[in-house]
């Protein structure tokens, strides 16, 4: 198995009368989970220099919806239909120009899916550029497979996904699936993924809260909960469309199809707004974290990272099930960056 330059990875053949012998094989899963900016992006392009491994990136930041996590069976159709259809709010940042550095899929030079006209599939836009240079052939070659599969229940799916990517990219023996603000999902990961492991990521509050004050993503936050305010709603999960009447000229736009990044860059938001989504953000996470099985679960403190990058990935690995080998731990270092 070969290596692009920026990480991604050359894939191999897999001959179809293997697939299904090769969907079984027991692959270690590994979730690394954190608040969002804090250190997790580097973390994930480090993971995917591993050869043993299989890195999977921003997998339920790009598909977001319960279901996929929950117990009610799937037909193997419907299980790709979640994975394909575009992600209405991704797809509307990339359409109104706002996109951050996690959304891959425009950086390609050939690329098929557009924003404007067939909207980008959900799994396109994050999770397959970080995988390989070719992420449409990639797409076509899972939904041969994936829309054949039978009924069950999505976790099965998800294991046969992670198998099936696995034998596509030279049978790595452990996955490792990586989101962004991912710490408040740990109850659904750890009900659907029992013997999954978890790495607990985490950064010091201050720095976590300026980061979060310059990404596009995370200034939406505070902007959508004083939109669910307005709009008397408990969430901005329930905002639609039909309630932009009800909000000021400065915040209505957010809700329409079309708006002005410059509407979240320049709105003044106080730094300690974003100080406090992280502390509300770790305190929930720490304590949806105690319910897995400590010898399921560590922490890794990105400053330690930083600070010591050997000791730490060489615990990490371990921690993951893999050999922790000269070439990728002097690769890694290389890649950190403590700017």
């Amino acid at each position: 198995m070969g290596h692009y330059g920026d990480g991604t990875r050359e894939a191999t053949s897999c001959p179809s009368e293997k697939r299904e012998e090769v969907r079984v094989v027991n692959q270690k899963l590994t979730f690394v989970v954190g608040t969002g900016r804090c250190g997790s992006t580097a973390l994930s392009q480090i993971i995917n220099i591993h050869p043993d491994v299989l890195s999977i990136n921003e997998l339920f930041a790009s598909i977001p919806d319960t279901e996929v996590l929950d117990e009610t069976p799937l037909s193997g159709s419907d299980f790709w239909g979640f994975l394909s259809r575009p992600n209405v709010v991704t797809n509307s940042m990339i359409k109104n120009g706002a996109i951050p550095p996690e959304f891959l899929y425009h950086r390609m030079p050939k690329r098929r899916f557009d924003a404007e006209t067939t909207g980008i599939p959900a799994i396109s836009v994050m999770v397959l550029p970080h995988l390989t240079d070719d992420p449409d052939a990639l797409f076509d070659e899972l939904a041969a497979e994936v829309t054949t599969w039978p009924t069950r229940r999505p976790a099965d799916h998800w294991t046969a996904l992670f198998a099936t990517l696995g034998a596509r990219f030279g049978n790595p023996g452990a996955v490792v699936e990586r989101t962004g603000l991912s710490i408040g999902r740990v109850p659904e990961m750890h009900r659907a993924f029992p013997e999954a492991r978890f790495v607990h990521l985490y950064r010091q509050g201050p720095d976590c809260a300026v980061s979060m004050s310059r990404h596009f993503s995370f200034r939406m936050i505070p902007m959508l909960w004083e939109m669910a305010t307005h709009c008397g709603l408990e969430t901005p999960m329930h905002l639609t469309p039909q309630h932009a009447a009800q909000l000021p000229p400065d915040l209505a736009p957010l809700l329409s199809d079309r708006y002005d990044p410059a509407l979240v860059w320049d709105r003044p938001i106080p730094i300690d707004a974003f100080g406090t989504l992280w502390s509300e953000t770790i305190v929930d996470g720490l304590r949806k974290l105690d319910e897995v099985p400590a010898e399921q679960r560590t922490a890794l403190s990105y400053e330690t990272l930083l600070e010591e990058p050997e000791k730490e990935l060489i615990r990490l690995a371990e921690f993951i099930g893999v050999e922790p080998h000269r070439d990728w731990l002097d690769a890694s270092i290389a890649h950190l960056d403590g700017g």
